[in-house]
This record gives structure tokens, sequence and C-alpha cells, in this order.
């Protein structure tokens, strides 16, 4: 049985691991001038819900990596599942700076493909031993996936980008 201070650390480790990715993400988001020009489809939540909907989601992937860790039969799963996660970390941090910094939405969707591709691996691989944590991360790709089709509409409705990143 884990001490009281073994948990503490295990959730200040997986805190600290989304908050450095939401506050990256956030860094990289501008929502400024040109991205108030861009066309929307008519499902786009308010831009005010994106906050609260990122840090549901990374408080439920928080969790679900505490519980996968603790839920991991061996050094090996966990070590697989600190892999899974820092790749899906990377993806999910290059995403923002893609679409916003770069003013690319269309690279910003080529991306989304291994981003949201990372997720259903670490739901299928933490499934594999936790599935309490795989259900945890279920409104992750749920998130992810409708960003994706909300991506794919700014594509569809302003290409093309190249050209208009000066914006």
């Amino acid at each position: 049985m884990q001490t009281f201070w073994a948990h503490v650390v295990e959730i200040a480790v997986a805190a600290g691991a989304v908050v450095f990715v939401a506050v990256i993400g956030g860094a990289t988001t501008d929502t400024g001038p040109w991205y108030q020009r861009l066309r929307f489809p008519a499902l786009k939540p308010p831009d005010w819900a994106f906050g609260p909907g990122w840090s549901l989601i990374f408080a439920l992937i928080a969790t679900a990596g505490v519980i996968a860790w603790n839920d991991a039969p061996d050094a090996a799963t966990r070590a697989g599942l600190i892999e899974i996660l820092a790749v899906n970390a990377l993806l999910n941090l290059a995403w923002s700076p893609l679409y916003f910094k770069l003013r690319r939405p269309d690279w910003a969707l080529i991306e989304l493909v291994p981003f949201w591709a990372s997720i259903l691996a670490l739901i299928f691989y933490c499934g594999g031993f936790s599935p309490r944590a795989a259900w945890l991360l279920c409104p992750y790709l749920a998130w992810v996936s409708f960003a994706g089709w909300l991506n794919w509409q700014v594509v569809r409705l302003n290409a093309p980008f190249a050209g208009k990143a000066a914006g």
C-alpha cells in the first residue's frame, strides 16, 4: 500500500504535466483579428467555452494518468504509459502554434490526425489494465473529435491559407 505522500507526488506530477501543456497551449492561442475574421460553422461554441472545456479535459487526463499509474501491473507498463502520454502531450502542444501562430488551420488539421490517434492509443493502452482510466479519457477523444470537425469546417470555409498568414 502506498503512502499518503506517494499519492501526493503522483497527483502533483500529473497536475504539473497537464498544467504545463495547458499553459503552453493557452500562450500559443491568439483569438485576435486574424481569428475573428475567419468564417466558422454555426455549431462553433463561443470562444469563452474553450477554456472551461479544456480545463475539464485536462483534469480528466491527470486523473486518468494517476489511476492508470496506480493500476499498472509493472514498471514496463508504467514506462509505456509515460511514453504514450508524452507523445500525446507533444502532439497536443503542436496543434495551437500551427493553427494560431502560423495561421495555418490546414496544417493543424493534418497534425490533428496523429494527435487524435495518440488519444485513441492511450485509451486502448490504458484499457488493457485500467478500464477506469480508459473511460476517463473518452471525453478527451470526443472533445478533440469535435475540435477536429470545427478545424475541418474552418479549412473548408476559409481555404486557401497560403499567403493569408500576415492578415
